[in-house]
């Protein structure tokens, strides 16, 4: 049977979820359609999300469509849970963006499609809320055209729009100007097709223009957009029809060797830990050992696969399922299955949090007890990235935003039994390499310490690459392990630059390298003193990578959101006046009768300002969306964050937590 791992994405309360509840309905899932505002719904399933009425954690429910298998995928809609959107991404077949008819393009909108367009994942487009008042046809067309994908192709009409009774009619093989439009946008895809319509004396066949509409969908050249109600179900089936048509589903080869890739983790009732994996191929069973990560095995002591709307118990999870594994201790969100496992994190599908906050227990008895928490909500979201200062006793972690801190407030205090407290959020900055540096330690020459050799070569990379790591050396020149002992620790160092913030789009480069093989003494005990392990390599990195760095030379970036503000426009003067004091810049604005439209730039650090500002300048009724856009160097006195770890820049005191840690 063909599967196809579907991700359903939306900007908040477009309808996202209800969506979910209509498809698991129509196709025989579910008897009953669950509500998000009762919380009865399928993929809504932890209290927090019932209480908000938000999903808050991806969820995966699984139903047929003829011969193929879905398995689908529930992201948050929230931005300030798109860190589980980005994990989702990598284990996608196609997507579903879920438009609303009503409020049309938002900010989280642009921001998933142009991730989903550079990812080249298929998408179909849903425009959802047709019954509702205010619902565009046209409108939301021409704003998808502008603002999403160009390459847009409506797949059908929509009588009745705004009403209880809207429906959604599917174009066919005998309107002309469904045809005439399939071809135009089709043939720029497409030489041969371009060709067969200039040169042909008679039409092209429509079965034709399905196969090619087919075709380029699964390579995301253009992206098909139906229309419908998630309440009503109108369009729902016209929906469960592209997906069966236009999204790519194959057979899994379960005889190849495993590889998969765990995007969720979470405990179970008794603290186990539960890996969510998606399957590429291969099959694995109870009982099976597995490698992981860099290095990590383990035993796999339970399977559920995802079939018919629930995970049941079964033996194995083969190739292209969704399945989730008990028994691995120490899996991670990332992983991948595998011979050729590896757990090195790669390019951010979305921006890192670019907000940070000091989180204090209430009772300082809850000290140790908060830390251990925190390290279990870090297992199921990593880039909250927990980090803890030893000299000032504090713990801190990273977020999208302030909806994302109440969560972790309530789930602390309903799970874990433990009261907290925020400092202020501050804003989180990036470092980027200026130039060019280069640095050795050789082993057995002063000062190096470690029985290693590491040279190291930073670079500027190419904006939005993250981290990369390469060989200058040959492969063969040490064991495996080693170089994978210095490649962790450059991810691990590059967490905090020579001001204290990640460093991002820089290319590190490995130019020496050298160890001393195990060594024995005549009665065959193995001398630590002689011989070189992945300890010395892993020590020694941070010391040569930060004098690399340090003759490279970083500058400082913030983050910038990009904002649309709606407003009455009596009021658009005193408000660019509130901008112009945050340091936003206005790029493009508009009139609409006694409406304004300003969209344009702003320091992310002042957005939650203008939130809180806005309500008194626009008498209530002005509407902000905005989503981080790219990173501005900063101008003038640069932002230092305090470093959390032993300063591998101040080189005694580094040496000096080295010994005493060994």
């Amino acid at each position: 049977m063909r599967t196809i791992n579907l991700g359903i994405l939306a900007h908040v309360d477009a309808g996202k979820t209800s969506l979910t509840e209509r498809l698991l309905h129509t196709c025989g899932v579910i008897s009953e359609i669950g509500s998000v505002d009762d919380g009865s719904t399928q993929t809504d399933s932890l209290a927090l999300e019932r209480a908000r009425g938000i999903t808050i954690k991806s969820a995966v429910v699984s139903f047929a469509i003829g011969d193929v298998t879905a398995n689908l995928i529930d992201t948050p809609g929230h931005p300030d849970f798109i860190a589980e959107v980005e994990r989702v991404l990598s284990v996608l077949d196609g997507a579903v963006l879920v438009i609303s008819a009503v409020e049309g393009v938002q900010a989280q909108t642009r921001v998933l499609m142009r991730t989903l367009r550079r990812l080249r994942i298929p998408t179909l487009l849903f425009v959802n809320k047709i019954d509702r008042r205010g619902a565009q046809y046209e409108g939301s067309l021409r704003a998808i055209a502008e603002k999403l994908a160009p390459t847009a192709i409506p797949m059908g009409s929509v009588d009745g729009l705004g009403s209880r009774g809207a429906t959604f009619e599917p174009f066919g093989a005998s309107d002309e100007e469904f045809a005439s439009s399939l071809v135009n946008v089709l043939a720029e895809q497409d030489d041969r097709l371009l060709a067969a319509y200039v040169d042909g004396g008679t039409a092209i066949p429509y079965e034709r223009l399905r196969y090619e509409l087919a075709s380029q969908t699964h390579r995301a050249l253009v992206h098909p957009v139906l229309f419908g109600s998630a309440i009503t179900g109108a369009g729902v089936d016209a929906l469960i029809a592209a997906i069966r048509e236009l999204l790519p589903a194959v057979e899994g080869e379960e005889d190849a060797p495993v590889s998969g890739t765990v995007f969720k983790v979470e405990r179970g009732p008794s603290g186990e830990k539960i890996a969510y994996v998606r399957m590429f191929s291969g099959c694995i069973q109870i009982r099976d050992r597995l490698r992981f990560g860099r290095g990590r095995e383990g035993k796999v002591s339970a399977v559920s696969v995802f079939a018919d709307g629930s995970a049941d118990r079964r033996r194995s999870v083969a190739a292209n399922q969704i399945g989730k594994l008990w028994g691995l201790a120490d899996i991670r969100i990332g992983d991948t299955i595998g011979e050729s496992a590896t757990s090195i994190p790669g390019r951010l599908h979305f921006a890192p949090p670019t907000l940070e906050t000091v989180i204090v227990p209430l009772r300082a008895a809850d000290r140790g007890r908060l830390q251990a928490a925190l390290s279990e909500l870090a297992e199921q979201d990593p880039l909250i990235n927990l980090r803890q200062d030893d000299t000032r006793q504090e713990l801190f972690f990273s977020l999208y935003g302030e909806v994302q801190k109440e969560v972790i407030q309530a789930t602390l205090a309903d799970e874990y039994g433990i009261d907290v407290s925020f400092r202020e959020t501050t804003t989180v900055c990036v470092e980027r390499p200026v130039g060019t540096g280069a640095a050795v330690e050789f082993i057995g020459k002063h000062p190096n310490p470690f029985l290693a050799t590491v040279g190291l070569r930073v670079d500027p990379g190419p904006v939005g690459s993250g981290v990369t790591f390469g060989l200058g050396v040959e492969l063969g020149s040490m064991p495996p392990s080693l170089f994978n002992a210095v490649e962790e620790a450059v991810h691990e160092t590059l967490q905090q630059g020579l001001c204290g913030w990640a460093v991002l789009d820089c290319e590190v480069t490995m130019t020496h390298s050298g160890y001393w093989a195990r060594q024995s003494h005549a009665h065959g005990t193995f001398d630590k003193s002689m011989s070189s392990t992945a300890g010395d390599f892993r020590n020694l990195t941070p010391l040569v990578l930060v004098e690399a760095l340090r003759l490279a030379g970083t500058s400082v970036y913030e983050p910038i959101h990009g904002f649309s503000l709606d407003l009455p426009a009596d009021t658009v003067g005193p408000v660019l006046r509130v901008l112009a004091r945050l340091q936003a810049v206005v790029r493009t604005s508009g009139m609409h009768g006694s409406e304004g439209t300003l969209e344009g730039e702003i320091p992310a650090a002042q957005v939650n300002t203008l939130q809180k500002e806005l309500p008194a300048l626009t008498r209530g009724e002005g509407v902000l969306e905005s989503a981080f856009e790219a990173y501005r160097q900063v101008q003038g006195v640069v932002p230092r964050r305090q470093r959390t770890d032993h300063n591998p820049l101040d080189r005694v005191e580094y040496l000096l937590h080295v010994q005493r840690r060994v």
